[in-house]
């Protein structure tokens, strides 16, 4: 086991570019790859290799931050120190993190009496129970976070991991409203879109990495069980956009609009459309995605949530998420309104909330304090993005 002074040196001494907190040093900085490996550079100074997570932020955000890293990597295939970097991220997180879930085993509570399934279940901490925290899509940001870990690397662990995260989520299924859908939490009080939506792109990402056919239309199944029922639910409203949830009586709840729940469903649209092509996949995302510029955007194009300044230690991160997914429909089926948010959202981030290389929650500016992991690594979503469509 190495000793956390270790650790330190074997994942930062691969360090990209030298961080400077000059303003100035990094104003002229036009290329999207050094930005978004600058943010990387200070991104790091929060990654804790003793815990295996992201200092300044949460269980949950770690998981969209690896797989931030993981999307970084793949900009970048020839780079072999960020290749490297990657890997040994994964490898220490898979090792270290478990000990950081906070409600570990809470989720056995709501299947006692029921057969667990331990098919998936693998030893050196990548037992899926060790991910588990009661909230459904924690589990399945970390799955979506350990796929990708796998794309980067070919290791089979990091995918059996994810299945087998998948695998115990399924006991969620289904819902008191429409007889499907999977509850937020083991405590099955409430119905809402990111839980369905996670639940849907995590499935739709395993069935494009089965090589057994029966395996990958297991995964195309619940993909499609959990569209038709996220469809019927209504939590689609009239403007196009997806609010948060549903009420008691099985009711869209007008809740937020929030910016990442217009941005997974993109994502799982797209990975369900590769593995079981249908026109109307990529057309019903695009409606989502046209929509939700509109609801979201201010008269510069800037993306915002409605709790900006005040977002917490969730609502940070929800921008990015969106920006990620619709880089995604945008490789998949391009379109230059797109790329235009993308282009402008990143160099907005670039130009106005950039503090040295440290970038806060409003897009828009000015720069908030204090930075965190959470903001870094979403304005950083936007930042690689912007590569894949430079």
């Amino acid at each position: 086991m190495f000793t956390s002074f270790l650790l330190q040196l074997l994942l930062f001494s691969v360090s990209l570019i030298p961080n400077s907190s000059a303003q100035s040093a990094h104003d002229t900085v036009t290329d999207p790859t050094k930005r978004a490996e600058y943010a990387f550079t200070t991104l790091q100074t929060w990654y804790n290799a003793s815990t295996g997570i992201w200092d300044s932020t949460g269980w949950w955000n770690s998981a969209n931050i690896m797989t931030m890293v993981g999307n970084l990597a793949k900009t970048e295939p020839k780079n072999q120190r960020l290749q490297k970097l990657a890997a040994r991220i994964f490898a220490n997180t898979v090792m270290q993190a478990p000990a950081k879930n906070p409600q570990p085993g809470i989720e056995n509570e709501a299947s006692r009496g029921q057969d667990v399934n331990k098919t998936f279940a693998l030893s050196n901490r990548t037992d899926p129970e060790d991910w588990l925290d009661g909230f459904y899509d924690d589990d399945l940001w970390w799955a979506l976070a350990w796929i990708n870990a796998y794309d980067i690397t070919s290791n089979p662990k990091y995918l059996h991991l994810a299945e087998g995260i998948f695998a115990a989520v399924t006991k969620a299924w289904p819902t008191r409203c429409g007889n499907g859908g999977i509850f937020w939490s083991w405590e099955e009080e409430y119905m809402n879109a990111i839980a369905n939506e996670l639940f849907m792109s995590t499935a739709a990402h395993l069935a494009n990495r089965m090589d057994e056919e029966d395996r990958k239309k297991e995964y195309v199944a619940w993909a499609e069980r959990t569209l038709d029922w996220f469809l019927s639910s209504g939590m689609i409203n009239e403007r196009g956009t997806i609010n948060d949830g549903l009420t008691e009586d099985c009711e869209n709840n007008d809740r937020t609009t929030w910016s990442y729940n217009q941005g997974v469903i993109l994502g799982a649209l797209v990975q369900l459309n590769k593995a079981t092509p249908n026109p109307t996949y990529l057309a019903l995302a695009a409606c989502i995605a046209k929509a939700a510029i509109i609801e979201l955007s201010d008269v510069d194009g800037v993306i915002h949530d409605i709790c900006e300044p005040e977002c917490g230690g969730d609502g940070t991160q929800f921008k990015g998420i969106f920006i990620r997914n619709l880089q995604i429909l945008h490789e998949a089926a391009p379109d230059d309104a797109y790329a235009e948010v993308i282009n402008i959202n990143a160099e907005s981030i670039w130009v106005n909330d950039r503090d040295g290389n440290a970038f806060s929650v409003n897009w828009a500016g000015p720069f908030v304090r204090p930075a965190n992991a959470s903001t870094q690594s979403s304005a950083m979503d936007a930042l690689v993005a912007a590569i894949a469509v430079h």
